[in-house]
């Protein structure tokens, strides 16, 4: 009795403190060719390039993801290079 009463608790504390699930949000979506079937769609992709490297081969196409909203406070910018002024 008393190694289940500290199980439940155990549990009972990890699903109390744990950390809710939160979807992923990503710029870009493929849309995989599934011909007869039909396809199927994963907005998992960082990149342009990312999602054309997945659907080269198998056939589909890359789209924007039109529900991306980029996560909020200051952006590494992409093209950062130092430039030196002597």
């Amino acid at each position: 009795m008393k190694l289940t009463l500290f199980v439940v608790g155990i549990l009972t504390t990890a699903i109390a403190t744990g950390t809710p699930a939160v979807a992923q949000n990503y710029p870009w979506c493929a849309q995989y060719s599934g011909g007869r079937s039909g396809g199927g769609m994963n907005c998992g992709f960082v990149s342009f390039d990312q999602c054309m490297a997945t659907v080269r081969g198998i056939g589909g196409f890359c789209i924007r993801n039109n529900t991306y909203v980029p996560p909020s406070g200051p952006h590494p910018t992409t093209r950062s290079r130092r430039r030196s002024y002597y």
